[in-house]
């Protein structure tokens, strides 16, 4: 594994691969002690009604593939409105890291991935830090796609990067299929744990196409750190 950065790319950028899409109804108790939410998403963070944990294996990107896991505990109000944001992120490549930072303010960190495909609709993750397994899951879907587009659910995502706030819509598209954990194990201590929630739908994604544009960023939006 790299410890140096070696590719910066600026945005826009296109990705393909394949994906888990899992969508909760997250408490808000559950958020606030479990979320791992920044100070100014804990401001914001009033209760959603939808969060979402996603498990990708991007084939292609700006900086090469990488795997990713992540947490959106659902909304948070910025500036009146109320905007998806990733609370907890972690990628297999260090260049994924640095750039997923800079560009978007999304804030990536680094863990070994390990993706094993069992046949055409069974595929496993395992997700560790120092040769520790913090998130390892089963995961089987159905044979049957069926087309799926963000065109009338852009995905907008709001971070925070120093000062500024940093909004970015991006899109997809691919064939989805109904999808279930066979087996979930998750360590709190690095990601929230919801191996006892159950989601309220789950989607396997292959053959994707995303995009993830130049953002629209908002100087000095955070003015008092908090």
């Amino acid at each position: 594994m790299k410890t140096v950065p070696t590719l910066i790319a600026p945005p826009p950028w296109t990705l393909k691969g394949n994906g888990y899409i899992f969508l909760y109804h997250f408490s808000k108790e559950f958020v606030m002690k479990n979320g791992f939410l920044a100070d100014y998403q804990k401001v914001g963070y009033n209760g959603d009604w939808v969060g979402t944990i996603m498990l990708v294996d991007y084939q292609e990107s700006p900086v090469g593939p990488y795997q990713e896991l992540l947490f959106v505990p659902g909304r948070c109000k910025f500036g009146g409105k109320k905007i998806f944001t990733i609370s907890k992120i972690f990628v297999s490549s260090l260049d994924s890291v640095t750039n997923g930072i800079v560009n978007w303010g999304i804030p990536k960190e680094l863990a070994n991935f390990k993706v094993s495909y069992l046949s055409d609709n069974q595929t496993k993750f395992d997700v560790s830090i120092d040769g520790e397994s913090f998130f390892s899951a089963h995961l089987k879907n159905r044979s049957f796609y069926f087309p799926i587009s963000t065109r009338f659910f852009p995905l907008k995502l709001a971070q925070k990067l120093n000062k500024k706030l940093i909004i970015t819509t991006s899109t997809a598209k691919g064939k989805a299929s109904f999808a279930k954990f066979l087996s979930l194990k998750v360590d709190e201590k690095h990601f929230p744990d919801i191996s006892k929630l159950k989601p309220i739908a789950a989607l396997a994604v292959k053959n994707f196409k995303m995009t993830f544009p130049i953002p629209n960023v908002t100087e000095n939006f955070f003015e008092l750190e908090v």
